[in-house]
């Protein structure tokens, strides 16, 4: 469940609403931000930029709204209280009372890093695992330590290395569409693998048929890391708003107010079905997504990948 986004109760709804459709084990994820800044100056600069593209869709000028993002100990505290399966975060390391916390509830904790560095952190603070994302990832990158130009190590370098920095498994997460790419992560030395993208096209996914066509027609060189939605790295397949919002870098304020100050238009484009609007995250390997049931997509993947591996032990023996 990713709900960054959401409030506790939202949350606490969420979970309960899963518990209500299944017994097995599952997950919540959410943003770990240090502080959120307001800059009502930046945004009003932003603002006017922004409002070129509302004109477009016949909106009203954006408005910087009073809350920027919900209060993370507000929404840690219903994952506590709901005592969550597994609970895995991004942008930094949650502080080590809240991840005591989570290991007396009996929470398995992972965490997202970048690099090894941030690896050894995330090991050394108490995580369960270690999400390696590679450069390939769609979606936000995970860096909290550094610049996120020097943090875009491919699965390949990063994956190795990290497994042989960090006592706790690794899991992979980037470019991964299939049981080739599973494989292939196992043989790297990951525990298992995190798959985004190839879940965007399963019939069951809540993304907008905009959003859908965008990733089932776009070819493999078509995604790039951009600020211009949500004010943090992230990578997405191009389209207008990237490109024009290019040439504004420097208006352009951090996550979470450059993402308040487009949601509107956001929204706008995914009901006006206009893709150019939108944020359409995905990875490097968007180009092998295809339409599926997502239960048998996964069942399809188990078996692929016992094959793949006998095959593969068959021709190294």
């Amino acid at each position: 469940l990713a709900l960054g986004y959401s409030s506790a109760d939202e949350i606490r709804s969420e979970i309960r609403a899963v518990r209500g459709l299944t017994d097995r084990s599952f997950g919540v994820n959410l943003f770990v931000l240090d502080t959120v800044v307001t800059d009502p100056e930046l945004a009003s600069e932003t603002i006017q930029v922004l409002e070129l593209f509302h004109r477009g869709l016949g909106l009203q000028p954006p408005e910087l709204p009073n809350s920027l993002a919900h209060s993370f100990d507000d929404q840690i505290s219903v994952v506590l209280d709901e005592r969550v399966p597994v609970f895995s975060f991004t942008f930094g390391i949650p502080n080590p009372e809240v991840l005591t916390a989570l290991r007396r509830a009996g929470t398995v904790v992972p965490g997202t890093a970048t690099t090894v560095e941030e690896g050894r952190l995330l090991a050394d603070s108490g995580v369960d695992a270690v999400v390696a994302q590679g450069a390939e990832a769609g979606g936000h990158r995970g860096t909290f330590l550094g610049d996120v130009d020097d943090a875009l190590l491919g699965l390949v370098a990063l994956v190795p290395q990290m497994v042989d920095a960090v006592s706790v498994p690794v899991v992979t997460s980037g470019g991964i569409m299939d049981a080739r790419g599973i494989v292939a992560a196992l043989a790297l030395g990951a525990a298992g693998v995190q798959m985004g993208t190839a879940f965007l096209t399963a019939r069951e996914s809540g993304i907008n048929a905009a959003y859908r066509q965008a990733v089932l027609q776009t070819a493999s060189d078509r995604t790039r890391l951009t600020r211009a939605f949500s004010g943090h790295p992230a990578r997405g397949i191009q389209n207008r708003f990237m490109h024009e919002m290019a040439g504004y870098d420097a208006l352009i304020p951090p996550f979470p107010m450059q993402n308040a100050l487009t949601l509107a238009l956001r929204q706008a484009a995914a009901e006006a079905g206009q893709s150019d609007f939108l944020s359409l995250w995905a990875g490097q390997a968007a180009a092998l997504a295809v339409e599926h049931d997502a239960g048998e997509f996964v069942r399809s993947l188990a078996g692929e990948c016992a094959t793949l591996m006998i095959r593969l032990g068959d021709n190294h023996s």
